[in-house]
C-alpha cells in the first residue's frame, strides 16, 4: 500500500505546529479498519491537544482529528461487520487529519444516506455529545425550557437540534449577530447576547421568572456562574466543556438554595463504562442520523494542505458550527 499524506503536530505550541507529512501505511491489527478519510470534522479539543491542553495529551509528532468520513479501503481478517468499500463514519482519539485512517470496527458506522462526506465528517462527536448530555444525563423533557450556552458553535447547535427534536423551548446565547443569526436557522426559540449584563435577568423574564429547567454548558469561565442565576427550582446544569477556557467554581450554598444538580457529561467515556449505555447510544444515534437530525451548519472548509489555517480557525473563535477539512482521493 503506498505512503499517505498526514497533518502532523510537531510541537504543543498550536496551529503552527502542524506539518504536511508523508507516512508509510502500518499494517493493520486484529479488529482494526483501514479508511480512505474524505473529510475530517475538526473540534475544540483537536486544537487544545496542539497545545498541549487537553485532557488526554499525546506526545508529539501525531496527527489530530477526533472524527472523520470516508471509504473503507482495508479491514483485518477478523473484521465480520465492515467491509472494503462500505461509506462509513469513524471517531477516535485522534488521526484524522490524514488521507488514510486506522480505527477499530467499534469506531466505524455506516454513513447514511441522508448524510453526504462533509456532512457525516462532523456529526458524530457534536450529535453524541447533543444526546447523551440531553437524554441520558439531563433528562430533557417536551414542554421543558433549555438555555444553550455557546450555542453557535458545533456542540451547541447539535443542542439546540436535539432540544427541538424532543420538544423543548430553547434559548441560545452568541458574541455577535453573524452568530445569533445562526442560531437562530439552527432553531433556537429566543436569543440572548452572551456578553450581556442582564442576560439572567432576560432569561427569567422570558420563563415568567420560573428559569429554565437545563443549562447545556459546554463554555464555563464567568459565564456559567451567570447562567446559575436563570436556573429554576429543581433544574440540571450539564457540564459539557470548558471551551472559555476557564473551569468556573460553583458555589455550593448556592447550588444547595436553589436545589439545582450540576451534572457532568463525557459522551465518549461513558459508554465505554457502560455496555448498555453504549447500547442504548449506538442505537438511538443510528436512528438519528438516518433521519438526519442535527445535520452540522459548516462555516469554513479548507484542504488538508491548510490544515493548520482550518486550526488557526478555531484558535480564533471564527467558526460557528463546523470546521471541515476536505480530503480529495489521492490519483
Amino acid at each position: 500500500m503506498k505512503s499517505y499524506r498526514a497533518a502532523v503536530c510537531t510541537e504543543l505550541t498550536g496551529p503552527d505546529s502542524i506539518q504536511i507529512q508523508t507516512r508509510e501505511p502500518k499494517p493493520l491489527t486484529s479488529g482494526e479498519v483501514r479508511i480512505a478519510v474524505r473529510a475530517a470534522g475538526l473540534n475544540f479539543p483537536d486544537l487544545l491537544m496542539t497545545q498541549g491542553k487537553y485532557q488526554f495529551r499525546p506526545d508529539p509528532p501525531f496527527v489530530p482529528g477526533l472524527e472523520a468520513a470516508g471509504e473503507v479501503i482495508e479491514v483485518a481478517p477478523d473484521v465480520q461487520r465492515i467491509k472494503t468499500g462500505d461509506r462509513v463514519m469513524a471517531g477516535g482519539k485522534g488521526g484524522a487529519l490524514a488521507e488514510q485512517w486506522i480505527v477499530s470496527e467499534a469506531a466505524v458506522s455506516p454513513l447514511p444516506p441522508a448524510l453526504s462526506f462533509i456532512e457525516g465528517a462532523c456529526w458524530q462527536t457534536a450529535a453524541s455529545t447533543a444526546w447523551h448530555a440531553l437524554v441520558e444525563r439531563g433528562h430533557l423533557k417536551a414542554g421543558e425550557t433549555i438555555l444553550v450556552l455557546g450555542a453557535s458553535g458545533g456542540v451547541g447547535m447539535a443542542a439546540i437540534k436535539m432540544a427541538k427534536h424532543i420538544g423543548a423551548t430553547v434559548i441560545g446565547t452568541g458574541s455577535n449577530e453573524e452568530k445569533l443569526e445562526a442560531i437562530h436557522r439552527a432553531g433556537a426559540d429566543h436569543l440572548l447576547d452572551s456578553a450581556d449584563g442582564q442576560l439572567a435577568a432576560k432569561v427569567k423574564a422570558l420563563t415568567d421568572g420560573k428559569g429554565v429547567d437545563v443549562v447545556f454548558d459546554p463554555v464555563g469561565g464567568d459565564l456559567a456562574l451567570t447562567a446559575t442565576r436563570a436556573i429554576a427550582w429543581n433544574g440540571r446544569y450539564l457540564i459539557v466543556g470548558f471551551s472559555s477556557g476557564s473551569i468556573p467554581s460553583f458555589p455550593a450554598n448556592h447550588v444547595m438554595i436553589k436545589t439545582y444538580s450540576l451534572i457532568g457529561v463525557r459522551a465518549g467515556e461513558s459508554p465505554r463504562r457502560d455496555p448498555e449505555l453504549a447500547k442504548r447510544q449506538s442505537k438511538a444515534l443510528k436512528e438519528l442520523a438516518a433521519h438526519g437530525i442535527m445535520r452540522p451548519h459548516i462555516s469554513h472548509r479548507f484542504s488538508l494542505s491548510d490544515a493548520a489555517l482550518s486550526l488557526a480557525v478555531l484558535e480564533r473563535r471564527e467558526a460557528i458550527g463546523r470546521v471541515v477539512v476536505e480530503i480529495m482521493p489521492s490519483s
